[in-house]
């Protein structure tokens, strides 16, 4: 017997993230849910809760084939899966900078496309992670918000594109959550700086600013985040932009403002006055 729910699958959801967040909100409020992840063991938590669990690699073409050869429908695709990167652009490694934008673009164009078919055939839709860093500069993670800004303009594209199908895409722009991106960032990415930085005499700071130190805390708790933009993302018209999460709106009416209007207010959020002090003894 076919099942008459609306299908959601969604890429990024291991234990403790936002996808894991979403996968949750989503089954509450009635819908399929397809939780994906490169370890499904790392899932647990989802299983437990009777939610479908899917292996994912978005990093890998035979890995979405494969994936999307066991579904026959969908309705919606929330593209999740990502990592941040902190390093000041002086600094950056540009080889981890395309291991980035590997994932938190080109990842989500490849398995847009690789689930296109199904989207069209149920008109849809498409909802990609972007962050409100797509729009906000943040010191020390220009890499990440560079590869979040492009996403945002290929997701502008893919809603002008894909309208005449009745296929929408929705720009999802999440400010502070409370998740384990902070601490995956720190297991799987270097934090420190490399010698003969020009950020030497502000080691400390600038290294704080690069873990997110001063924000560690300040996150929407992950459950009311998700709840929020599911209830956005099943209205029959969703928004098309969703700005969620803590600090959101605050960035958002920053794109409202003259450029450079919450410069003071972004370097105090990231340490980067305690960073411009040390400098300039």
């Amino acid at each position: 017997m076919t099942s008459s729910k609306r299908t959601v699958l969604i890429t990024g959801c291991s234990d403790g993230g936002m996808g894991a967040a979403l996968a949750v909100a989503f089954h509450d409020a009635g819908l399929q849910v397809y939780a994906t992840a490169r370890n499904p063991a790392k899932m647990s938590h989802l299983v437990s809760l009777g939610i479908k669990t899917l292996t994912l690699d978005v990093l890998s073409e035979s890995s979405i084939a494969e994936c999307v050869g066991k579904l026959t429908s969908l309705d919606i695709l929330v593209n999740n899966a990502g990592a941040t990167y902190g390093m000041p652009v002086s600094d950056l490694s540009i080889a981890e900078s395309k291991k980035l934008f590997d994932l938190n673009v080109w990842s989500y164009l490849a398995v847009t496309q690789a689930f296109l078919p199904l989207l069209l055939k149920s008109k849809g839709m498409i909802v990609n992670q972007t962050s409100v860093v797509s729009s906000v500069a943040i010191p020390f993670h220009s890499v990440y918000s560079a590869s979040k800004a492009a996403m945002a303009m290929f997701s502008d594209s893919q809603r002008l594109e894909l309208e005449p199908f009745g296929v929408t895409v929705v720009d999802l722009r999440t400010g502070a959550v409370s998740t384990n991106i902070l601490k995956n960032q720190k297991e799987h990415t270097t934090i420190f700086l490399p010698k003969g930085s020009i950020y030497e005499p502000a080691r400390e700071a600038v290294e704080s600013a690069m873990r997110y130190d001063k924000m560690a805390d300040a996150g929407m708790p992950a459950s009311q985040w998700a709840g929020q933009v599911v209830q956005d993302l099943v209205k029959k018209k969703p928004p098309l932009t969703i700005w969620k999460g803590s600090q959101a709106m605050l960035a958002r009416i920053g794109t409202l403002f003259p450029h450079g209007m919450l410069d003071g207010t972004m370097k105090k959020m990231a340490g980067l006055d305690i960073v411009e002090q040390k400098l300039r003894k």
